[in-house]
C-alpha cells in the first residue's frame, strides 16, 4: 500500500461537474471580456468567478464526502 500513489478524486469530480455549471461560466467569461481593456483596476469579475466556483463546489461536495474515509 505504501507504493501506491494516492489520487485526489476532487479534480476528477470537478471536471465532471463543470458541464453542469455552464451558465455561471458563460457569465464569468463575458465579464472577463467586458473588462479586458480596463487599466484602472476598479473593474473585476470576482462575483461571477465565485458564482461559478460555488456551483462546481455544490456539485462536487456530496460526491467527494462520500468517498472520504
Amino acid at each position: 500500500m505504501a507504493d501506491e500513489e494516492i489520487v485526489d478524486p476532487k479534480k476528477y469530480l470537478e471536471d465532471s461537474c463543470q458541464p453542469k455549471c455552464v451558465k455561471p461560466l458563460i457569465e464569468y467569461q463575458a465579464c472577463v471580456k467586458r473588462i479586458e481593456g480596463d487599466d484602472s483596476g476598479y473593474k473585476h469579475c470576482t462575483g461571477q468567478y465565485f458564482d461559478y466556483i460555488s456551483c462546481v463546489d455544490k456539485c462536487v461536495a456530496p460526491k467527494l464526502f462520500g468517498k472520504l474515509k
